[in-house]
Formats: structure tokens, sequence, C-alpha cells
């Protein structure tokens, strides 16, 4: 279904938020958040390129979540893509830091501004890109702050025990981030839960 105006314009705005949010975490470069470290582990053991293991990650976490009725949608495909583009283009205008204290004021600015992208793009109830995908597929009965931690964790260890390595960002996105997104969705008014019945969604 097309989304309004209103969830088109959540859903654009919340992914760039989202990847400034991801390119200020990569460089601060003291960890990374769960997904990616999962995915680095697969990567390094497999030989395989990282966007081949992140896509089938990716498509995996989604099947596994649509089977709990978080179905995918048009903001799925578009968090995907335009975070990606969001992160690199960002990536490309920040200065590496060469200083503890840079490195640790980036991944400070870096959760907020996560947290505010993560909320806007579920927000628009378009479709929740994999990691927030497998989160929500547990609330209820669990609620997304601690299941987002628990996916996070869950992939960070594996990805760890594959040979990747995590940080203090990785613990800071386990520990903080779920949290720090229920905020945000409280704060701004926004449903995380994706539609599971498109009849009642938002068409105008």
């Amino acid at each position: 279904m097309i989304p309004s105006s209103r969830r088109t314009i959540l859903l654009l705005l919340g992914c760039v938020v989202l990847g400034t949010g991801v390119a200020l975490l990569l460089a601060a470069d003291l960890g990374s958040d769960g997904y990616s470290t999962f995915v680095n582990g697969l990567t390094r053991r497999t030989g395989a390129a990282f966007w081949v293991v992140n896509l089938l990650v990716g498509v995996a976490l989604v099947a596994l979540a649509a089977l709990r009725k978080v179905r995918p949608g048009v903001g799925t495909v578009v968090q995907v893509v335009l975070v990606g583009v969001t992160v690199s283009v960002v990536l490309g205008l920040l200065p590496t830091p060469d200083a503890t204290v840079w490195q640790v004021l980036l991944l400070v600015a870096a959760f907020p501004v996560l947290a505010v992208g993560i909320a806007l793009y579920l927000g628009s109830n378009t479709g929740a890109g994999p990691a927030e995908a497998a989160a929500l597929a547990w609330d209820p009965p669990v609620p997304f702050r601690w299941s987002y931690s628990a996916v996070q964790g869950g992939g960070a260890l594996a990805g760890w025990l594959l040979g990747a390595t995590v940080g203090v960002g990785t613990l800071a996105v386990i520990l903080l981030l779920g949290p720090a997104v229920d905020l945000a969705a409280r704060r701004l008014r926004l449903d995380l839960r994706q539609q599971t019945d498109p009849r009642g969604a938002e068409t105008s």
C-alpha cells in the first residue's frame, strides 16, 4: 500500500537521521552495533563479501519476523538502501578522530541521533529493517526496549565468537539504545509496533 505523505516524510527523515547516527557510531571507532558485529563475524568466518552476508542475514531476520506477523513493507527496503547511502555520505564528510576524547564525544552524540532516527522510521508504520523487525517480533511479550537489547546482545556475542571485535560502543548499543528508542518514541508520540492489518493503516 502507498504510505500517506506524513508517513513517507517520517520514513525518509528517520532513515536519514538513522544513517547519520550510524555514521557517527562508526566514526567513533569504539565498536559497532551487535547486528553489524554478527555480520562481520560471519564474513570473517566464511570469507564471503560483507554485502552478501549482510543481505542474507537481513532477509533471514525479516522472514523470521514475518512468521510472527511483523511483515515487511516499503519501509523495510527504503531503510536498508537509504541508511546505507546516508552512512557513506556522512562518513565521507566526517574527519577521522585522532584523540580518544573526540571518539567518546562522537559515540555520545551518536545515541540520541540513532534513537530518534529509529523511532521516526518505525513510527512511519511502513515496515521494519532486519534488526528492528527481529526485536518487534517479540513485542509482546517482551517490550521493544528489552527485545532490541537482546537482539543486539545476541548478535554481538555470536559475532565475537566468530572472530569479530567488540568495544565499548557495542556494549553501549546493547544496554542503552533500546531504552533510548523507547523514550524517543514516547516523547514523539509514535507507535513503534508495525501494523499487522494493512486495512487499518493510514493510506490517504
